[in-house]
């Protein structure tokens, strides 16, 4: 079982294996028909294709963020039209960083599904060692998963507001240190960070070509960003809640366990003018 990064060595040898789904992730937040045309274009063969607002998220509401949490019913039921099985081996890509296909590796775990992983560089490592692709969608037989949510894998605004103020607990914010200080917001409506989170960019934990650090350093750049704090007290957040699960995906694959999600994140935070903001670092 696979639950953390594959190579595109080990993806390849599998591609005629019936308890591996391939889902495509690609995604633009500037652009947001722009994956699934990417996908039309050339997939891995037999790839499935997951929207993130359609699939990946909820329709979004005055109090939520711009990608709250699918309910675990919906969830279960795009699992269950691409056919996952508690045996079945999912393997998720994007572009190239991750940045997507974690958001759908952390919410198989939140629904009970542990055999998850990311394909480590993306479409791009794919194409880039000259493997085939297709523009055939993926088909697979209806199954009917059934979803096991655990709330204990993610937090509320409530619960970060009290985690900010306590020395033992640590949030990280993934998103890059000039959105991080509130120097520019292309996205959300008010710029800066929660009051004690602290920045921890997720672009760090990739190499040049979009690939993971390697374990050791992941570790190092955690061990830092945390501060002392236990995994199973780290908090990670982004904007929407989506890179926030590339920190997540980033801490398994160094060994730490135990980390949640602030699933809102940013843009839910943003919702409640009493809710504090800073700015700068």
């Amino acid at each position: 079982m696979h639950t953390t990064l594959v190579d595109v060595a080990t993806l390849a040898a599998h591609l005629d294996d019936p308890s591996w789904l391939i889902v495509d992730c690609r995604f633009d937040l500037a652009k947001p028909a722009a994956g699934e045309a990417a996908y039309d274009a050339a997939h891995v063969p037999g790839a499935v294709y997951a929207h993130l607002d359609r699939d990946l998220s909820s329709p979004i509401t005055p109090k939520t963020g711009r990608h709250p949490l699918p309910s675990p019913a919906d969830f279960a039921a795009t699992l269950s039209r691409w056919g996952v099985t508690p045996a079945t081996q999912v393997i998720a890509y994007d572009a190239d960083n991750g940045m997507y296909a974690a958001r759908l590796w952390w919410l198989l775990r939140w629904v009970g599904h542990e055999a998850v992983a990311v394909l480590d560089g993306g479409f791009k490592a794919w194409t880039s060692a000259n493997q085939p692709t297709s523009t055939q969608p993926g088909q697979r037989p209806a199954t009917s998963f059934v979803a096991q949510p655990n709330r204990a894998l993610w937090v509320d605004a409530d619960e970060v507001a009290r985690a900010v103020a306590d020395p033992s607990w640590r949030v990280l914010d993934a998103r890059a240190p000039e959105r991080y200080r509130g120097e520019v917001e292309p996205l959300d409506t008010v710029a800066g960070h929660v009051p004690g989170a602290a920045n921890h960019p997720f672009a760090t934990d990739l190499t040049a070509d979009g690939r993971f650090a390697a374990k050791a350093e992941l570790r190092a750049r955690f061990d830092a960003s945390q501060a002392g704090v236990a995994d199973e007290r780290t908090i990670a957040m982004c904007g929407s809640g989506v890179t926030a699960c590339h920190l997540l995906l980033a801490m398994e694959t160094a060994g730490k366990r135990g980390a949640k999600l602030y699933a809102g994140s940013w843009s839910e935070w943003i919702r409640d003018p009493a809710r504090p903001v800073a700015t700068r670092s």
